[in-house]
């Protein structure tokens, strides 16, 4: 009996417009942060900028702003380059372990890449720091766009794709805010180098995400046993590329 199968080209043109669809993304980040580097160049966003750093230095300057200092420099340390490669490390390291060395090597490939992407982002705009308020921590690279915000972006976003559960977005979302507002907390960023960190590391997530591995063991397992079947004249056939996809595994 001859079985049903899919027409030899369907995947890759699926791969296609995907690798389409993610690269508009990115393109249209990356117009996004370039809007706003000429905005900011050209003094459209002062009012903004300095109106969010005054209540930031007022803030500082208040009871509580002692503890909520605290909490900022903790959170910054945290979405720093050595915090975001410490905890980069413990999570691939289980991940290894467990099995999960696609997912491991998506993670920190995308990390790797996203990395230097901002850093020759920092060099084409090549944004001095600002001077309104005293820096409460030590910076020795050009302000926009902000390394910690396109940084955590990238990483904590990539970790809850890679988990896909609800609690793991929203616990993303917290971390991404509480750092991206600790830099204007502190002093070392305006608020729009903040968000156009955000709107880069948003746009390279996306790009990525053409290549996110299937998450979750028992999901994956589920998905590698899977056997798509096509009906023919009462008859089920298998289709072959599925079987060889189940035997290969994740790797897992």
């Amino acid at each position: 009996m001859k079985a049903c199968s899919r027409p030899m080209g369907a995947r890759f043109i699926s791969d296609r417009r995907s690798v389409t669809k993610g690269a508009g993304a990115l393109a249209l980040a990356l117009f996004c942060v370039l809007l706003i580097a000429f905005a900011q160049r050209f003094g459209w966003l002062d009012e903004i900028n300095v109106g969010l750093m005054t209540l930031a230095g007022e803030g500082r300057d208040t009871g509580p702003g002692g503890t909520v200092t605290m909490v900022m420099r903790l959170a910054s340390a945290i979405g720093g380059t050595l915090g975001r490669i410490t905890l980069l490390a413990l999570v691939l390291a289980p991940l290894i372990w467990a099995g999960y060395r696609r997912s491991a090597m998506w993670l920190a490939g995308m990390m790797a890449v996203g990395t230097l992407l901002n850093l020759a982002l920092k060099q084409a705009f090549a944004a001095p720091r600002p001077d309104l308020l005293p820096h409460l921590d030590i910076v020795h690279t050009y302000s926009f766009p902000s390394g910690h915000s396109a940084g955590n972006m990238m990483f904590f976003g990539a970790l809850a794709m890679l988990f896909g559960r609800r609690g793991a977005y929203w616990s993303a979302a917290v971390a991404i805010l509480l750092i991206g507002v600790s830099r204007v907390w502190l002093g070392v960023h305006w608020p729009s180098d903040v968000l156009a960190g955000w709107i880069e590391g948003l746009g390279w997530l996306a790009f990525c995400a053409i290549w996110l591995p299937a998450r979750g063991g028992k999901q994956q397992r589920a998905r590698n046993a899977a056997v798509r079947r096509h009906s023919i004249a009462g008859n089920e056939a298998v289709d072959p590329e599925t079987v060889e996809g189940a035997a290969r595994g994740d790797q897992r």
